[in-house]
């Protein structure tokens, strides 16, 4: 008998392409450089497949779309934006992703001549903080994006409800919208994205996630017309809209499809909102109501009767008690996640009824809970899938450290 030696070099290029495509992004390029064979078998599209390139286009590189096309690289990230956009769509005629986040200097103008005609490969499109974009830009996307199913317009203050008419005119395949501190956005334009303004444009009625946050102008009219148009809608992000109120959370309570609710500091919800979202036909396994300063003891007792399928719960700073956390703790089965921090009249009581009922907990925000002592955290850390723990503010007494 012989033995044959084996050495990594007798790998066939499949097997390397296997191996490499483990490898983070810095460490794939490296390992090109290595030999001709390696270089052939990290270029295989398989070993890059998800990848997202990031760029800085300042000077004409002319092999760069050619090297990305031959990777199979259809996701790019521009960090940085001295050329023209339309050099990377010329570049990449089947990029699925482009993320544009923070190019500040991008326009118009340089949007409109890189959206010329119809790109049906392009699936994500992410503008947040391009605050120079207006909602002729939309119209561009809209004729040309037919196949957009993600768009973020995070931080674009200059788009109206005009832009959101012309979105809900062309994107019918549009799962996700973030329109986050889109300061003009009013009722109106929910309106027409949720197709109430059929003669115009049929709306977004496949939308899946929305967010809202911060849009200050929106009240209890949006809720109305989302709750009648976007049936499918399964994230809906309301935090900061101080607009809306306790009336129109009976509006969502018969959204069956909605999965996720924020109502981080929405000041005007109390205790009265959520008894509609608990008495409706929620299926919720989120809900965050943190810094909403009317919202009490007796939310805990209608989430426990009515939304006690919540896997994530949060109420930081609301104004609860260890007699709140009694009334809810034994009806929620499925909680894994309960940040109550900043609730300063929980103390060592409500920390033993969270440890003694709440066992599938794998997460708690204690941060600032002041009254609390090492007693309580004992029993906490006894939880049989707790994993994490924040204390932050948090500090033992003289008595309590251990000498």
């Amino acid at each position: 008998m012989f033995e044959m030696e084996t050495h990594i070099s007798c790998l066939f290029p499949e097997i390397l392409a296997i191996i490499f495509s483990y490898l983070d992004v810095k460490d794939k390029g490296r390992v090109a450089q290595v030999c001709t064979a390696w270089r052939d078998a990290s270029y295989h599209k398989s070993v890059w497949r998800g990848v997202e390139a990031k760029l800085h286009l300042r000077r004409a590189n002319p092999s760069l779309f050619p090297s990305l096309q031959t990777r199979g690289i259809k996701k790019v990230q521009i960090l940085s934006l001295r050329r023209s956009l339309s050099y990377v769509i010329q570049g990449m005629p089947h990029i699925e992703s482009l993320n544009l986040c923070g190019c500040f200097n991008l326009t118009d103008n340089g949007l409109g001549h890189a959206f010329v005609q119809d790109i049906s490969s392009l699936r994500v499109l992410n503008l947040s903080l391009c605050k120079q974009i207006t909602d002729s830009s939309l119209g561009r996307i809209a004729q040309y994006l037919k196949n957009l199913e993600v768009l973020e317009l995070g931080g674009c203050s200059n788009i109206t409800n005009t832009g959101l008419l012309l979105i809900a005119w062309g994107l019918h395949r549009l799962k996700s919208l973030n329109l986050r501190s889109c300061r003009h956005v009013s009722d109106v334009g929910i309106g027409h994205l949720s197709g109430m303004t059929r003669s115009a444009a049929e709306g977004c009625l496949t939308l899946e996630k929305l967010t809202l946050q911060d849009c200050q102008k929106l009240t209890d009219l949006s809720l109305k017309h989302i709750s009648k148009g976007l049936n499918k809608l399964k994230v809906l992000n309301l935090s900061f809209c101080g607009g809306i109120s306790d009336a129109g959370m009976i509006h969502l309570s018969h959204m069956t499809h909605l999965c996720s609710l924020n109502l981080r500091s929405c000041d005007n919800i109390s205790d009265t909102g959520i008894m509609h979202l608990a008495t409706g036909s929620l299926r919720l396994t989120g809900l965050d109501v943190s810094f909403c300063d009317k919202i009490a003891d007796q939310s805990l007792a209608y989430i426990a009767q009515g939304l006690y399928q919540l896997k994530s719960l949060s109420l930081c700073s609301c104004h609860i008690s260890d007699d709140g956390i009694n009334r809810m703790v034994r009806q929620m089965h499925e909680l894994k996640t309960l940040n109550i921090g900043q609730c300063v009249r929980i103390t060592d009581k409500g920390l033993e009824l969270i440890a003694d009922h709440l066992s599938q907990l794998t997460g708690i925000d204690l941060y600032g809970c002041t009254k609390i002592t090492k007693r309580g955290l004992e029993r906490i850390t006894q939880l049989p899938c707790l994993k994490v723990l924040n204390l932050g503010l948090w500090q033992m007494t003289e008595s309590e450290r251990v000498r």
